[in-house]
């Protein structure tokens, strides 16, 4: 079985994350780096499948020349190679644009449903952008079933199944290999990467393309072109101090009318 896991550098998110100036995009150079959490429970369970079945995982990413760093730690946990689509114009790309740019960068370098590969893993949002619609958009551009949030996941002679848990209860999920699977931080505990993994790590191919290489066209992507721009930021408010009551044997009263007061009750 050939697993593409698609892997997202994100600002750490115990760094204060912060937007450009001069067109609102993220500022990568602002905070630390690291690759996105859930991604590492994506690159885990392409792993768990590999074991069972098989086959190789390849890592998909997509941002700067620092990304490497996120490529490298998906590698050192156990995926066999990697491909990075990295090219200035992709900078300040929406979520519409990455859709299309991953479908065509997996197309491109690892090969078509069914052919090149046979499952997609993503996590079910990314930490920075959070608009938790890029892998149904990908699997819409490749033509494949999207089998998304899951919390399990599992390979049986050629289907793949996924449990889903939402507010009204537990969804089963099958679809026939090839297929997407987005996952969600229930999934499973990710693996540390052994020594012996991070030096392996560092001979592991990782392929660098631009959009050229991919074949995409650069007027499609980048924030010139986006369907989605932020036009004004300013940053959180400080925390106030809260309202502190002193019980006098009325203290249920004071809450009350404070909660009455903010329209709660």
């Amino acid at each position: 079985m050939n697993i593409v896991v698609l892997v997202k550098q994100v600002p750490d998110t115990y760094s204060e994350r912060k937007l450009t100036d001069s067109d609102h995009t993220l500022d990568r150079d602002a905070s630390d780096a690291v690759i996105d959490e859930i991604n590492e429970r994506s690159v885990e369970a392409a792993l768990q499948l590999k074991e069972a079945h098989g086959g190789e995982v390849t890592v998909v990413c997509m941002g700067p020349e620092r990304a490497t760093d996120a490529i490298r730690k998906a590698l050192s946990m156990g995926a066999d190679k990697a491909v990075h689509l990295s090219d200035e114009a992709l900078h300040g790309s929406d979520a519409v644009q990455t859709a299309k740019a991953l479908a065509s960068l997996i197309t491109s370098t690892v090969g078509q449903p069914g052919d090149g590969f046979d499952l997609v893993i993503a996590g079910n949002e990314a930490s920075d952008g959070r608009s938790g619609a890029v892998p149904a958009m990908v699997a819409d551009l490749l033509e494949l079933p999207a089998l998304t949030h899951a919390q399990e996941l599992a390979v049986d002679d050629g289907t793949v199944n996924v449990t889903r848990g939402t507010d009204e209860g537990i969804t089963k999920l099958t679809a026939e290999l090839p297929a997407l699977v987005s996952v969600g931080e229930k999934l499973n505990e990710p693996r540390y990467p052994s020594f012996k993994g991070i030096m392996a790590a560092k001979k592991k191919p990782v392929q660098t393309i631009t959009l050229a290489d991919a074949g995409i066209d650069p007027g499609q992507v980048g924030l010139a072109n986006a369907l989605a721009t932020v036009t004004e930021a300013a940053p959180k408010p400080p925390k106030t101090a809260g309202e502190r009551i002193e019980d006098e044997g009325d203290g249920g009263d004071k809450v009350a009318a404070f909660l009455a007061s903010q329209k709660i009750i």
